[in-house]
């Protein structure tokens, strides 16, 4: 798992409209909240997306860039996108291997069943590419609103 103040793993995914994004696209120009969440359109996906978008002005007041992760593929974040008026840029990481680098490809248990899984994790890079906050197991209800505030500490 990471920690603050590491170097920040580097990145180039599609966005949801095939679009390659990569983390050096923000280097000395924004901050980026690059969060990672298990699933499109389920129950904690929805309000920790639904909060980031409702926050998007406030993290673009604060020279930041929003970056949602999962492994689902650039259509179905689209589908996601378009079903909730989301605003971010929602990467496709198909194949895991971001998920794997930023430690967020975890063992979890659900009803006494193990099984690998994205873990909801959150990272606040800055303009450098360091990261200032590297934080595992999140909740979702409520997290957006507290990355703002660490933003702006920043």
């Amino acid at each position: 798992m990471l920690e603050k103040y590491q170097p920040a793993p580097a990145f180039s995914l599609p966005n949801q409209h095939n679009q390659l994004v990569s983390l050096s696209d923000f280097r000395g120009k924004q901050h980026v909240v690059l969060y990672f969440y298990p699933k499109d359109d389920t129950p904690g996906c929805t309000i920790e997306a639904n909060q980031f978008t409702a926050l998007a002005g406030e993290f673009a007041k604060a020279g930041t860039a929003v970056l949602g992760v999962s492994k689902d593929s650039c259509a179905s974040h689209q589908a996601f996108i378009g079903k909730y008026d989301l605003t971010l840029d929602l990467l496709a990481d198909t194949t895991g291997s971001l998920c794997e680098r930023y430690g967020v490809w975890q063992e979890k248990e659900k009803n006494g069943e193990k099984k690998m899984g994205i873990v909801r994790s959150t990272f606040l890079i800055d303009k450098n590419g360091v990261l200032q906050e590297a934080i595992y197991n999140v909740s979702a209800d409520g997290h957006a609103q507290d990355m703002l505030g660490r933003v702006k500490q920043l």
